[in-house]
């Protein structure tokens, strides 16, 4: 974490200060929304276990990044495994569940013998 760290003009140490309803003033419109209809049962245990423990493990992938959160770890689900997510500064008002990446990443090679009928004209070495 950054000392020179600012949230649309607010130091971390400022932002720790306010409370969630405060916080949701300066998100953009679906966050703000998300925090004013209420926080679910297993948003607000994620918050209760953030302050006991410095790790928990969650499924809550669209839960909201806050200030209290800043410096923890939060073990999030991403359908396989729980993917360890170490919270920053720069990562508030976003979901936690787009640190959790769900799919792997795809790099084609070239293709096989007898593919398509296109795969004749592939030189092969």
């Amino acid at each position: 974490m950054s000392d020179d760290f600012t949230y649309r003009g607010k130091t971390v140490e400022e932002l720790k200060e306010m409370n969630l309803d405060e916080f949701a003033e300066l998100l953009k419109s679906d966050g703000r929304r998300k925090i004013r209809r209420g926080l679910n049962e297993g948003e607000k245990k994620l918050l209760e276990d953030l302050e006991e423990n410095d790790t928990v493990k969650t499924h809550e992938r669209d839960m909201i990044v806050v200030p209290k959160m800043i410096g923890k770890t939060v073990k999030v689900y991403n359908g396989q495994r729980f993917i360890d997510v170490d919270v920053e500064g720069e990562m508030l008002g976003h979901t936690l569940g787009e640190f959790a990446k769900t799919r792997k990443e795809v790099s084609h090679s070239a293709p096989g013998l007898g593919a398509t009928r296109s795969s004749q004209h592939v030189p092969l070495k």
